[in-house]
């Protein structure tokens, strides 16, 4: 692996928002920021017509493109090493490549007029789906809306399941807040088993019980982490529901939402998750997927 912070680039507003925050991570990381734009081979017919450039097709922008790009992004962060790159292949193939050759992966999401969120293409989610690198997906502002790429002086959302927690996951999230000097809100959202049904209508007190339970599962799950990160504040809630509508509804003053993908080395396909990929379409701020074990 180098020690780069890749960002997929074609040339799309999309892209370079993606770029721009991708290049503020290098900075706090003191990393080189790598522009890949990949080349898709275009379908034999094409490839053997008489056409200019039929090898490939360029998705959105140039190599002139590419150089351009990385000089703007030179000129709005002074000393920031940034390098091009093309790729040639189907581009979640391509992307997923770029990620295990860098630290982090950056992916730009176009926001959704009229509902805050991100429009996350199928690209997007299949590199999501299997990178095993952190992936962040950063939303484009909208033409008229304004918002930036989440709020700069919010906390860090960590989206946390007490039933399968991963180190990896919760390192990765307030090591960020570190680099940011901000705070750590952890989101723990829950809902008893479909068994506790009847009980639960049977003894009114059950439902606090669980509460209780889900809350000191949290607790002790942060202790070592907060005996390691000091001084770092860290803030937690335990609360009865969705886990992805929290999530959803945390991000709106969050600088950074961090959540979990469990890898899956056998059986077909790959798969985000529903919480996440509910993050990954409706959250606001830039979201990064942490896969784990």
């Amino acid at each position: 692996m180098s020690h780069t912070v890749a960002v997929g680039f074609d040339g799309s507003r999309e892209s370079r928002a993606a770029a721009e925050w991708a290049a503020g991570e290098a900075r706090l990381r003191t990393l080189p920021l790598r522009l890949v734009q990949v080349w898709e081979p275009l379908p034999e017919p094409l490839a053997q017509a008489s056409l200019p450039d039929a090898g490939t097709s360029r998705g959105g922008t140039g190599e002139g493109g590419l150089r351009e790009a990385a000089e703007e992004l030179r000129l709005r962060h002074p000393g920031l090493d940034v390098r091009t790159e093309q790729l040639s292949g189907g581009p979640a193939e391509a992307l997923c490549r770029a990620a295990a050759e860098a630290e982090l992966l950056v992916l730009g999401s176009r926001g959704m007029s009229g509902l805050g969120g991100f429009l996350v293409g199928s690209v997007g989610l299949a590199v999501v789906a299997h990178a095993e690198r952190p992936v962040v997906l950063v939303r484009a502002p909208g033409p008229a809306d304004g918002h930036d790429t989440g709020d700069a002086h919010g906390p860090v959302v960590l989206g946390l399941d007490t039933g399968r927690p991963s180190e990896a996951l919760i390192e990765f999230a307030l090591t960020e807040a570190v680099r940011r000097g901000a705070a750590v809100r952890v989101v723990h959202g829950w809902s008893p088993k479909p068994s506790y049904a009847y009980a639960l209508a049977a003894d009114p007190g059950l439902h606090e019980t669980l509460a209780q339970y889900e809350s000191t599962a949290l607790t002790e799950m942060l202790h070592p982490w907060r005996e390691k990160f000091p001084d770092l504040e860290i803030t937690a809630e335990s609360r009865y529901g969705s886990p992805a509508a929290q999530l959803v509804e945390a991000s709106r003053d969050a600088r950074l939402v961090v959540v979990g993908r469990r890898i899956r080395r056998r059986g077909p396909g790959a798969h985000v998750g529903h919480v996440t990929h509910a993050v990954l379409h409706h959250c606001t701020a830039p979201v990064a997927v942490v896969p784990h074990d």
